[in-house]
């Protein structure tokens, strides 16, 4: 689903790339729980959208950005929320963790547990022992170390040229793609996979195309390689745990992306040789099945000609025939009056 928000807070906002009006914004997400009584009637169901309305009183003067179910079960439903401000989320979950709710038709009490969402952005604990421990990597090569970042859920106009935002076919901009990550530190290479039209006949394990959805159209993957490795690590500090956000004239969106590092050796030299070879590959089977599309092309354009001309002549022949024979009439019937 593309959740791209609306937002209203944009106090605690971070510049990104203020070319492009782009920030990073905190999160502020938070798991709830809501206990569903031991005896509940045969029949009987439970109100998603009541527990809801309840949870959204009990927040006040708070309100929630999100409020969706991402768990059900017989003994309770469990619930993912966001605020617009990261600052106001400990008051909120001790606002609403232990209390009671009462929903219609129920005598029993819907006990709430409210916790701050897990943070699973990777620490530089997870990289360092990932890389260190791969049989398949050689950390004295690029791509085989952490240097590479993979991000994904990217809005395809938001990092596109500022006059082709709406265009119909837009594609994002590698260009500005590294501008934007070289605040970080010296970049040896980006790649955004949609943009190489050979991608799709590419091999899954090599064309980087990690993600395959109806959202395509809309959002996009990219990886960004850092020349060197504490760029890598600001770059993955920066992102830690925030969203991206973009500003308009007239408003102010923001969506959830996910970032991590990455562990298929995409931008590394043996897979760029390898991704380059297939692409020739592809190309010049675009190449061949073009000529072959042309090869036929003009020979039905030839069978055509060659019809049109026949059925031209045959027309000639049946007019002079028809003439001939117009001809004999006439001078059958000069003879006759002449006779006569």
């Amino acid at each position: 689903m593309i959740n791209i928000q609306t937002i209203e807070n944009v106090a605690d906002c971070t510049p990104l790339y203020l070319p492009h009006s782009l920030y990073l914004k905190p999160l502020a997400k938070m798991q709830i729980s809501v206990a569903l009584p031991e005896k509940i009637k045969t029949g009987k169901s439970v109100s998603n959208l009541e527990i809801m309305d309840k949870l959204s009183a009990e927040l006040k003067p708070d309100k929630f950005l999100v409020l969706k179910v991402s768990k059900s079960t017989v003994n309770y439903i469990r619930f993912e929320a966001e605020l617009d401000e990261r600052k106001r989320l400990r008051l909120a979950i001790e606002r609403l963790d232990g209390v009671a709710l009462r929903l219609s038709g129920f005598s029993d009490a819907f006990r709430v547990r409210c916790t701050e969402t897990k943070d699973e952005f990777p620490t530089r604990h997870d990289w360092d022992s990932y890389f260190r421990d791969a049989r398949n990597m050689d950390e004295m090569k690029a791509g085989e170390r952490p240097d590479t970042i993979h991000i994904t859920h990217l809005p395809i106009r938001w990092f596109c040229a500022r006059h082709a935002e709406n265009d119909e076919h837009v594609k994002p901009s590698e260009s500005i793609f590294k501008r934007i990550f070289e605040k970080f530190g010296r970049v040896r290479t980006v790649d955004i996979p949609i943009c190489d039209p050979y991608r799709k006949s590419m091999q899954s394990d090599i064309s980087g195309m990690r993600t395959f959805s109806f959202e395509q159209d809309v959002l996009f993957e990219a990886y960004v390689q850092f020349e060197e490795y504490s760029s890598f690590v600001r770059a993955m500090d920066e992102f830690r745990s925030t969203k991206l956000v973009r500003k308009f004239v007239d408003k102010t969106q923001a969506i959830n992306i996910n970032v991590n590092f990455d562990k298929q050796k995409h931008l590394s030299d043996s897979h760029v040789q390898r991704r380059e070879r297939m692409r020739k590959r592809c190309i010049a089977k675009a190449q061949a099945e073009d000529e072959e599309r042309e090869r036929e092309r003009k020979k039905q354009a030839e069978l055509e000609d060659r019809e049109r001309f026949d059925l031209n002549h045959v027309c000639v022949r049946s007019k002079n025939k028809t003439k001939q024979k117009h001809a004999q009439n006439c001078t059958k019937f000069t003879g006759k009056s002449k006779n006569n």
